[in-house]
């Protein structure tokens, strides 16, 4: 998630919370700017070697939450919070795939950049808002 407009950027949905998770997620971020910071908690994914090679090589700084302080990452957890608030809580039938719950993640993130709107963006979705000022 950017933080600057609230847009997810980048994604990637598996099975296994791994450092290969987390480096295909980075490995989506394209043209940033010197000052980029990617901010996580202190799980064994992000303080692997991989993970800080490919940071440090896309000139990504690294900032990670304090121990036991997950309000460091309140943005992205309130982002999770809707998104289980909104798809899989109000889904009324038992969710019988992971190819479902991967299109439900996939749609929800389409609803949230480019439908969904947020007072702090002037009423308008992170894309519309990111679009405006550029």
């Amino acid at each position: 998630m950017d933080t600057f407009n609230s847009e997810i950027i980048a994604y990637q949905i598996s099975d296994h919370p791994d450092t290969k998770l987390v480096l295909n997620t980075l490995e989506q971020l394209d043209n940033l700017s010197g000052n980029t910071i990617l901010h996580s908690d202190q799980g064994s994914t992000y303080t692997s070697r991989e993970f800080f090679e490919m940071a440090r090589k896309k000139g990504v700084i690294r900032s990670m939450s304090r121990k036991g302080t997950p309000a460091d990452n309140a943005p992205i957890e309130s982002f999770h919070s809707c998104l289980k608030v909104e798809t899989f809580y109000n889904h009324k039938e038992p969710i019988g795939s992971n190819n479902i719950v991967i299109e439900m993640v996939k749609n929800y993130i389409s609803f949230w950049n480019n439908k969904r709107i947020f007072t702090k963006l002037g009423n308008q979705s992170p894309v519309d808002y990111r679009k405006s000022i550029t």
